[in-house]
């Protein structure tokens, strides 16, 4: 059940990815390219075999899409330190990027082998305090066996196991007793700048700690490179607007692909598309993890599970996508803008990083304006049947109108995505915006007597006829002066005698809501919407125990309109 208001905090929801990092990229739509299945299929070590000091090697990339070697040494064995029953492996990595960077975001995944070439797991955990060549890796033999217990966000490391990273790096005791965090991965965000993503971050709707990324195709990523310690990436939409997060294959098997060694966002099973990626370069960071900047190619598969130790996908088919699109037009420029969402939970996300995105391509600022906006939602209900809504609306800011704009749609789209059954075929929006963010108000109601308009209040009210109509007109102020619209409401003849109140309304000032539960219910709440430019006439009548109630919309006008009167009433 969710509850859906107009202009008001939206009502969107978009689980935070946690742990590695990312780049994204614009993105194909077409279909999957095929790729001959890897052969790797590398056997898991026992973890119960490892000793300090054991040699390891592994695979993972720092530029392009080739795995480079790395080596290293076991450091010990971390009872329970990932879950229960989920042990973490300690190792010193030995490589030039990770002496510059440390065990950076993006790293995860990346497969650790023992000496004698089988399989001891993944990358991806990381010392808390900072950069460190210390990384926690998840062992291969858990991969597959998806714990319910939630990730822990920081793994306490005692005194024992302290001393024993000390003595293996450059890291003080202290600095290792604060303990390892899972390597971050907050979603990426391409399409949408720096400002729009952070201007979202207290907001409840939209991924924790997304980062705005810079992206370009990346055609020279193909299937064929998501290989063992090749890069690999798992996204909750493509295309226009990107969210997702770039890291490592651990293996690669019959086309079967398991990487990052803990969750993206900790869904269980899930509709991720599935991307090969091609690394630009590694970025140090002084204060904490390096991170690796990467551009993703076009999906080639799906990420079907994402758990506590991992997700893993699979190359070939793609899972099904919303089509969520919006065409803006301004100034004499239009463009339409497109991008899949694969997973119901990233759906209001999209829908309004995607009418942000195209509106900063076409308004190239943020400024105040107003904009005309229709929309269509297309999908199934629960029980097969197809569906569509749509509206149109007008709104305005005086700072932001591209910011202001998608919100009343993303929160629809969010209410329809969280339907159990329901699925959501097409988003689409068209937009035109305007430089003038000028307004209406509502300042008086008024009625003809005698000829003229008289307005009502201060001790005038409203006089009606049972049976006849009640005409009454709104003066509204603007930036002209003042403009009228004719408000007329049937009055019922069973009404006579009775007294109340009518009050106009700008549909900017009105509130639409209500408890969304089934596609029924959002076609009730559709249906009842009144636009921002329009007026709602509500008549309120009572005698004794009798009530009238009655409601008319009038409109649209040229601008939104605000505000409210409300005077007393009398029927004859």
């Amino acid at each position: 059940m969710t509850t859906t208001r107009r202009r008001g905090t939206a009502l969107l929801s978009l689980t935070a990815a946690t742990g590695l990092l990312l780049g994204t990229a614009a993105l194909g739509t077409g279909p999957a390219t095929s790729a001959e299945p890897a052969g790797d299929c590398t056997p898991a070590f026992p973890v119960s075999e490892l000793a300090e000091g054991d040699a390891v090697s592994g695979l993972t990339v720092t530029r392009g899409t080739t795995p480079e070697s790395f080596t290293g040494e076991v450091i010990g064995v971390y009872d329970d330190g990932i879950g229960p029953d989920l042990d973490m492996v300690m190792v010193r990595v030995d490589m030039p990027e990770v002496d510059k960077a440390g065990i950076w975001q993006g790293m995860s995944g990346s497969p650790v082998y023992a000496a004698d070439g089988r399989l001891i797991g993944a990358v991806a955990y990381g010392l808390a305090f900072g950069p460190s060549p210390v990384a926690g890796v998840t062992p291969f033999a858990d991969m597959d066996d998806y714990l319910a217990e939630p990730p822990a966000a920081k793994v306490p490391v005692g005194r024992k196991l302290a001393a024993s990273i000390a003595r293996s790096t450059d890291v003080t005791p202290a600095q290792a007793a604060q303990g390892l965090r899972q390597l971050p991965m907050p979603v990426g965000v391409s399409g949408v700048s720096a400002q729009r993503v952070a201007g979202t971050e207290d907001r409840p709707y939209f991924p924790k700690g997304a980062r705005a990324v810079a992206g370009g195709s990346a055609a020279a990523a193909g299937p064929e490179t998501i290989v063992p310690g090749g890069n690999m990436a798992a996204s909750l939409s493509y295309g226009d607007v990107t969210q997702a997060g770039v890291g490592t294959a651990t293996s690669v098997c019959n086309g079967r692909v398991v990487g990052f060694g803990h969750p993206m966002s900790f869904e269980g099973e899930t509709t991720m598309s599935l991307h090969p990626a091609s690394a630009l370069y590694i970025q140090e960071d002084p204060v904490g993890p390096g991170f690796k900047v990467a551009n993703l190619g076009a999906p080639v598969g799906t990420v079907s599970e994402d758990h506590l130790t991992g997700i893993t996908g699979f190359l070939g088919r793609l899972p099904r996508a919303t089509t969520i699109a919006n065409t803006a037009t301004y100034d004499g420029r239009t463009r339409t803008g497109t991008s899949k969402n694969t997973v119901d939970s990233a759906a209001a996300s999209t829908t309004y990083y995607q009418v942000i995105a195209n509106h900063d391509r076409v308004v190239d600022a943020i400024m105040p304006g107003s904009e005309t906006m229709s929309w269509k939602v297309t999908g199934t209900d629960t029980d097969g049947s197809a569906f569509s809504l749509s509206f149109s609306d007008r709104y305005a800011s005086e700072y932001d109108i591209t910011g202001d704009a998608g919100y009343e749609l993303a929160d629809l789209v969010y209410a329809l995505s969280q339907i159990d059954g329901v699925e959501l075929d097409s988003v689409t929006s068209q937009s035109v915006v305007s430089d003038d963010s000028d307004t209406y108000r509502v300042r008086s109601i008024q009625q003809r007597r005698g000829g003229e308009w008289v307005t009502l209040g201060k001790g005038e009210r409203a006089e009606a006829r049972a049976g006849g109509k009640l005409v009454l007109r709104a003066a509204l102020s603007g930036p002209e002066g003042t403009t009228y619209v004719p408000v007329t409401m049937r009055v019922p003849a069973s009404a006579k005698g009775m007294k109340g109140q009518v009050s106009v309304e700008g549909g900017g000032w009105l509130w639409t809501g209500g408890t969304i539960g089934s596609v029924a219910k959002a076609e009730r709440v559709v249906a009842g919407m009144v636009r921002n430019d329009a007026l709602q006439a509500n008549l309120s009548l009572v005698k004794r125990r009798k009530e009238v109630e009655k409601s008319k919309v009038t409109g649209p006008t040229d601008r939104v309109v605000y505000g409210a009167k409300r005077v007393r009433v009398v029927v004859r």
